[in-house]
């Protein structure tokens, strides 16, 4: 495992992350699923050890995740331990039986304080206010709560975890403000409206995190029109056989380079982003330490013309593909 300094912070994370909103379960708001099904406590906690075992030391969840099942687990597998990095998110709430976002002040202190009980730490290594928007960033309420948090040592460093599909007028807002340490956001094969901001961050002296690496596992090659999704599965609703379809045919060009560097498209889409070195770390979600194995793996240094010919088809033949993407949400 290599490690990378995430901006100007002393946190070194390992370039594979665990990403753990899986192991939070099929969790349900109402009829709106957040989750990935059910998933077996067990099993997440091997896949944590497996982790650990393989040199990942950073962690990544949410209060939301499982409604704050992720959290709870990650606090019974690893406590207080000082060797690894533990990052969460706030701003997302189950109330009423409804999905609401909340970003003010009270809301963010009293989440950080039960995230801090769930998760058996003194505090939070890294803590994001979870796709907060522009507005909400203007008011300044969540900023200060995150300074405040930060003053009292209850957290160590904050951040955004910014929207999916236009993720710059947020950060382009804390980058002018010179506010928080990092950012979240999506980064993979298919979905690169993140990288004009990669230079900008880094600059600054932020670190980024690298979410949905396989696109909530559409980059893995594993599926097909005939895939089907438990209903307390989101991707029930997001891969949907058109997205997987036109995915599919469209990333032929980019699965040819499989061949070149004999390895697997798993492969393949993490060093494509470890290709960026502004990005520190990445984090696929892992629920079984089978998972944990095979993305810490075989990963390689990809050319700088094949990474030229995966942006190059992401302005181009894969817009369509992220147009229908986005109307699944």
């Amino acid at each position: 495992m290599q490690y990378r300094k995430f901006g100007n912070t002393d946190l070194l994370l390992s370039e594979i992350g665990f990403g753990a909103w899986a192991i939070g379960g099929g969790a349900m708001i109402g009829d709106t699923t957040i989750g990935w099904g059910d998933a077996d406590d067990n099993e997440s906690k091997k896949a944590i050890h497996r982790a650990l075992d393989l040199g990942i030391n950073f962690f990544d969840t949410a209060d939301i995740y499982g409604l704050g099942h992720s959290e709870k687990l990650l606090g019974e597998t690893l406590g207080n331990r000082k060797d690894v990095t533990i990052a969460s998110k706030v701003g997302n709430v189950s109330r009423n039986e409804k999905f609401v976002t909340d970003y003010s002040k009270p809301h963010i202190i009293s989440g950080c304080e039960a995230s801090l009980i769930r998760l058996k730490r003194e505090s939070i290594d890294y803590y994001q206010l979870h796709s907060a928007r522009l507005h909400e960033l203007q008011s300044g309420e969540c900023i200060h709560a995150m300074e405040e948090l930060q003053q009292q040592g209850k957290i160590r460093y904050w951040g955004l975890s910014l929207n999916s599909f236009d993720p710059l007028p947020e950060a382009s807002f804390l980058l002018e403000k010179n506010s928080g340490h990092g950012f979240q956001l999506v980064l993979n094969l298919l979905n690169q409206r993140g990288l004009p901001l990669l230079t900008a961050a880094t600059e600054k002296g932020y670190g980024i995190i690298a979410r949905m690496p396989l696109q909530f596992g559409l980059l893995t090659g594993k599926f097909d029109s005939e895939a089907s999704f438990s209903s307390n599965d989101h991707r029930k609703n997001r891969l949907t056989k058109s997205v997987i379809d036109a995915a599919n045919k469209a990333l032929i060009p980019i699965w040819d380079l499989c061949a070149r560097y004999d390895c697997t498209k798993i492969q393949l889409a993490l060093s494509y982003i470890l290709s960026y070195t502004e990005v520190s770390t990445i984090i696929p979600g892992i629920r079984t330490a089978r998972q944990a194995e095979q993305d810490t793996k075989g990963l390689f240094q990809l050319k700088s013309e094949d990474r030229l010919l995966i942006e190059e088809l992401g302005k181009t033949s894969l817009v369509e593909v992220m147009k229908l993407v986005q109307q699944q949400g």
